[in-house]
C-alpha cells in the first residue's frame, strides 16, 4: 500500500481514524463527495443518518474499486453532515461500523467532519469525499 497510517506521540489517538497518512505512491484518486445514492440514483436510508453514512462510504468503496485501489489507499476523508450536532455522533459511528464490516476494512484515514446548513438536496444528510494515494 501506498499510504502508512500513523498517530504521532503528543497526539490524541481516536478510535475511528488516524491524525497523520504519509503517501509513497504516486498516482492520486480525488473521489467526488459521495452521497447515500444507489446504484439508479435512488436515496438510500432516507431520514436515517446511519443508513446514509454506510451507503456514502459503500459508494467510496466502490469508487475506489473503479480507479483499482480501496479504503486501505485513502489518505485523507472529509464527512459532510447537515445540522451536526455532536448527539449524531454514535449514529455517524454506526453507518461507519457497518459499511466498515461490509467493505472488510475499517475506513481509518485521517477525517475532518464538518456540519454544514445543506447538502445538493433536501433528503441526503451526509456526504463523504475521499483522496487515495495509489502504487
Amino acid at each position: 500500500m501506498a499510504i502508512t497510517l500513523m498517530n504521532p506521540g503528543g497526539l490524541p489517538e481516536i478510535d475511528v481514524y488516524h491524525q497523520v497518512s504519509v503517501a509513497t505512491g504516486s498516482r492520486l484518486v480525488f473521489v467526488a463527495g459521495q452521497v447515500s445514492w444507489d446504484a439508479d440514483g435512488v436515496t438510500v436510508g432516507e431520514g436515517d443518518l446511519a443508513a446514509q453514512v454506510e451507503q456514502c462510504y459503500l459508494n467510496v468503496g466502490t469508487a475506489l474499486a473503479g480507479a483499482g485501489g480501496s479504503f486501505g489507499d485513502v489518505a485523507k476523508l472529509t464527512v459532510h453532515v447537515v445540522d451536526w450536532t455532536p448527539d449524531k455522533m454514535p449514529l455517524l459511528l454506526e453507518g461507519i461500523a457497518r459499511a466498515a464490516a461490509k467493505l472488510g476494512v475499517p475506513p481509518a484515514a485521517p477525517a475532518t467532519l464538518l456540519g454544514v446548513a445543506a447538502l445538493d438536496v433536501p433528503e441526503h444528510l451526509v456526504e463523504v469525499e475521499a483522496v487515495a494515494v495509489l502504487d
